[in-house]
């Protein structure tokens, strides 16, 4: 056997086997389906949860410093977002779910799919449809009177019934209706994502406002620290005690940091309109104004194998929803091109008068059948199966390619919250070792011991430390939210969902 027959055998040992199940008089109208098998894919072969990862991050006393620890095979509640402890951050979430157009758009159209599977599902059932048809005729003299009652002129009245029935011998209604399902399927999973997708970045917009919230902060405190001492410098100016020169710097020093506002205070109103657009509000409405200090940092943290990352990830599930379909379409292409028979009735009644339609003797029948099969159509359905098969490797592709992605989310995740833990304990010592600093150094400048120049420089490391620890805690905060996002974000603990529509196993 070649490799291309043993490419072709499958679908054409199918063929062989319904065939003889017809000749042999069997009931293999709902018993054949030509074209593969669709399998649920192994997991992939990845151990990014016991690579002899530390089981928990560094720790500092400050902020937002306490250990997390990593728990492989922690499940993931519905809400993750609640771990965090912040009741307006719940709120958000929950409006957001609510009133997010993007989420209702996704719920139509998984409606739509359920709807388009419905249909495809009343193919394998006989079609049935009834007319009724009144016709007035005149007969020409030329022929001879038509109706029994001899007469040039008369009426017929037609009632009848079309019945039609195409068998499904090959399984191509069915695998049609499979590849419907999975279609529905990945739309449902799709819901999902968008679902995991919003939540995800209603979390991370809100750590953003705060952030953001807490560098204005800090740049309005280190600036009215600076303020008090270009008024004690102005002081000293007008004593004698201090040259023009060392009241410029710190003058200009205080007008550089106060134009630091402007940006932020820029992005903050971005924040707050970006809040806006994910909760399906206007950007005039309010937004909750959050801080850094109403999050609770989570200390449990959960880490999925790999077998269960791929049922737990919306984004795999889809891409195995649209390899499912296309496999389907491989059966759809196949059935295509062998024979099929369609039976046909019309049962009926002609009469002259309504009145003659329901007695006796003015019933009319015809029954019908038709074997067809394609013998020539320019290559079309050829190229179609082709084209499907062709497809069915693409999708397969695309899921080795989601899973790739999805491992790779996780590591990465894995790894920041890692590096944020670190980040955060190096800048909190920085922050403290330039506070200090600035302490000294305005002490010293008071006995004449510094500069001024020393003087700016240590508000100006002071300033970039107290920003650098305020985003170091925000990234702690988002990456967290980010792990949690890409293990899947606990869909299936959801409790506002069907329990048989959740996640098996």
């Amino acid at each position: 056997m070649t490799a291309r027959t043993a490419r072709r055998w499958p679908a054409r040992g199918a063929t062989l086997m319904c065939g003889a199940g017809l000749l042999a008089g069997l009931p293999v109208l709902g018993g054949c389906s030509v074209g593969p098998d669709f399998r649920h894919p192994a997991a992939p072969s990845t151990h990014f949860a016991q690579a002899g990862r530390p089981a928990h991050t560094d720790s500092t006393a400050d902020a937002d410093g306490m250990a997390q620890t990593f728990n492989p095979g922690q499940d993931i509640p519905g809400q993750w977002w609640t771990l965090f402890h912040s009741p307006a951050l719940d709120r958000l979430v929950r409006h957001a779910l609510d009133h997010s157009p993007t989420l209702e758009a996704a719920s139509l159209a998984l409606r739509v799919a359920q709807e388009n599977r419905s249909a495809a599902v009343g193919a394998l059932f006989p079609s049935i449809s009834a007319s009724f048809n009144p016709a007035r005729f005149k007969t020409s003299r030329v022929y001879s009177p038509v109706p029994n009652n001899n007469s040039w002129l008369y009426t017929v009245h037609t009632a009848q019934l079309n019945i039609s029935y195409q068998p499904d011998i090959w399984g191509g209604i069915r695998r049609g209706i499979e590849s419907s399902s999975a279609q529905r399927d990945a739309l449902r999973y799709q819901l999902e994502a968008a679902y995991l997708t919003l939540t995800g970045e209603v979390v991370q917009a809100a750590v953003g406002y705060a952030s953001l919230r807490a560098q204005i902060d800090a740049v309005k405190d280190l600036t009215a620290a600076q303020q008090r001492i270009l008024d004690s410098s102005i002081r000293q100016q007008a004593l004698g005690q201090l040259a023009d020169a060392d009241v410029a710097m710190q003058r200009a020093q205080l007008a550089q940091d106060q134009a630091m506002l402007v940006p932020l205070q820029q992005q903050l109103q971005q924040q707050h309109d970006h809040i806006a657009a994910l909760t399906g509000d206007m950007p005039d409405d309010p937004t909750p104004d959050f801080t850094l200090d109403a999050f609770t940092l989570p200390q449990d943290l959960p880490v999925s194998l790999p077998v269960r990352l791929i049922d737990q990830r919306p984004d795999i599930k889809v891409a195995e929803a649209n390899w499912h379909a296309a496999c389907a379409q491989v059966g759809v292409a196949v059935a295509n091109r062998l024979p099929n028979i369609q039976l046909s009735a019309q049962p009926g009644v002609a009469a002259a008068t309504i009145a003659q339609l329901f007695t006796p003797g003015y019933g009319q029948w015809m029954l019908a059948g038709m074997l067809s099969q394609p013998l020539f159509q320019g290559g079309q359905l050829l190229h179609e199966e082709r084209a499907a098969r062709a497809a069915y490797k693409e999708s397969a592709a695309q899921y080795r390619a989601a899973v790739v992605t999805a491992v790779q989310d996780v590591t990465d995740s894995l790894n920041a919250v890692r590096a944020d833990a670190s980040a955060l304990a190096a800048n909190a010592n920085a922050e403290k070792a330039a506070a200090r600093s600035l302490g000294i150094t305005h002490a010293r400048l008071g006995l004449g011991d510094v500069s001024q120049v020393a003087l700016l420089t240590a508000q100006q490391t002071e300033l970039q430390a107290r920003l650098a620890l305020v985003q170091a805690r925000a990234a702690r905060l988002s990456d967290t939210a980010g792990l949690f996002q890409a293990l899947g974000g606990g869909w299936w603990n959801r409790q506002d969902i069907p329990s048989g529509k959740k996640r098996s196993g």
